[in-house]
């Protein structure tokens, strides 16, 4: 009985949560930031991982409550513990962009949230990771390629034009102009207009 009562507090919980939550996305579809923001952080003091990232992007645009990018970072962390693939985004690039530059434990959270939310079929880490494989202190070409490829096939076209770059210069792939050529048409004709000015040079 005691397991039962237990199980029952869980579900009445986790749906309060979900309640709460979609009043808040409601709210900041009316325009209501304050009710919004505040119906977002009851359900994350309760730990609903969806509410977390709403506080988060509340924090970090300032929706409802004063622009904190420190709190920001606080919830998305939240979040991302409890793999939501978007906070797992957004806090790595949070850590990436505020940790001191030696900060090398800080550097590897970042990367391994990335590389789960890039596994978890988020297009914004595929693309960023691809980049950052390819641009890093020490690039990893070849991973760096497969990143971008999954961006690619994702419909992202600016990850379209990196791939060919990669197959232009021979990053991570032999070069191969032809299929260079494809890739900056397939991203040219999504409107990216660095692949439109690569084929015309």
């Amino acid at each position: 009985l005691e397991e039962a009562a237990f199980q029952l507090q869980q579900i009445f919980r986790i749906d309060i949560s979900i309640a709460l939550n979609i009043l808040g996305v409601e709210s900041m579809r009316a325009g209501h930031y304050r009710i919004a923001y505040s119906c977002f952080k009851l359900a994350a003091d309760r730990g609903y991982s969806k509410a977390q990232f709403n506080v988060g992007l509340c924090y970090e645009h300032g929706r409802g409550t004063e622009k904190d990018l420190e709190k920001a970072a606080f919830y998305y962390c939240h979040a991302a513990s409890s793999r939501h693939p978007m906070a797992q985004y957004r806090y790595a690039r949070y850590l990436l962009r505020h940790a001191p530059g030696n900060n090398w434990h800080r550097h590897q959270e970042a990367v391994t949230f990335l590389e789960q939310a890039a596994v978890a079929g988020l297009t914004e880490a595929q693309a960023y990771l691809g980049v950052f494989y390819l641009r890093g202190l020490q690039p990893k070409e070849e991973r760096g390629l497969k990143y971008l490829l999954l961006a690619a096939k994702s419909g992202d076209a600016q990850s379209r034009y990196h791939v060919g770059v990669c197959y232009e210069k021979g990053l991570g792939v032999q070069q191969n102009l032809a299929e260079a050529m494809r890739h900056y048409r397939e991203s040219a004709a999504a409107g990216n207009r660095s692949a439109r000015e690569r084929l015309r040079l």
